[in-house]
């Protein structure tokens, strides 16, 4: 299990990579978060992606969340590339917000080429973040689709306000030339897992094992 020390520091990033940035609670992660960050890391030709940690979702309830350092383990086991690195670093930031996330990355490594990456279900609720607005403006935005979510989302608040900013997903790996703001939604393989479902189970399986 990783030290605390160890879960809150940034991953090493040198000038001029293209870093995918998915962030969440991961409570627990699972076999979507890896098949997401896959085909952001293909489509958009990516070095690396960071999964981001969270210390908690300012939207969710925490009753259920188990211990960062817990959930960096997990996730860890679950993600197998080496090109996705693992983060909690927000935890020492005492930041949970998204904006607050980016824009503090993008003035501590301005050489690094950043994605936000999420999935098609958080473009739906997009509007619900903290400035969400702003995060167009920060970085380039890659939508992964998720089961049952497609139409959802281009039919969302956030697709119609930026739709003149969205590039074709047969140039995705153009958005870091365009100018900000820029998006694009990717399509790939899909999983129906989810953490909430996952936590759900968790309570039946320890009860049959007993």
């Amino acid at each position: 299990m990783p030290s605390h020390d160890i879960a809150v520091r940034l991953p090493l990033a040198t000038p001029g990579l293209r870093i995918g940035l998915l962030g969440g609670s991961f409570n627990p992660a699972h076999e979507a978060h890896r098949l997401i960050s896959e085909t952001a890391l293909k489509r958009l030709g990516l070095d690396q992606i960071w999964w981001i940690v969270s210390p908690g979702n300012p939207l969710k309830d925490h009753a259920a969340l188990q211990p960062l350092v817990i959930r960096m383990t997990e996730a860890r086991r679950v993600a197998v590339s080496p090109r996705i690195r693992l983060t909690g670093f927000e935890a020492q930031r005492q930041s949970r917000y998204t904006v607050d996330t980016l824009t503090f990355l993008v003035r501590r490594l301005p050489g690094v080429q950043f994605v936000w990456v999420m999935g098609a279900d958080n473009l739906v609720q997009m509007p619900r973040w903290r400035a969400w607005r702003r995060i167009f403006t920060l970085m380039p935005v890659a939508v992964v689709n998720r089961p049952g979510w497609h139409l959802t989302a281009n039919a969302s608040r956030a697709s119609r306000t930026f739709e003149r900013a969205r590039v074709r997903e047969a140039a995705a790996s153009a958005i870091f030339e365009k100018p900000l703001p820029c998006w694009v939604m990717l399509r790939g393989p899909l999983s129906h897992q989810s953490s909430t479902a996952l936590r759900a189970a968790r309570p039946a399986a320890t009860m049959k094992s007993v």
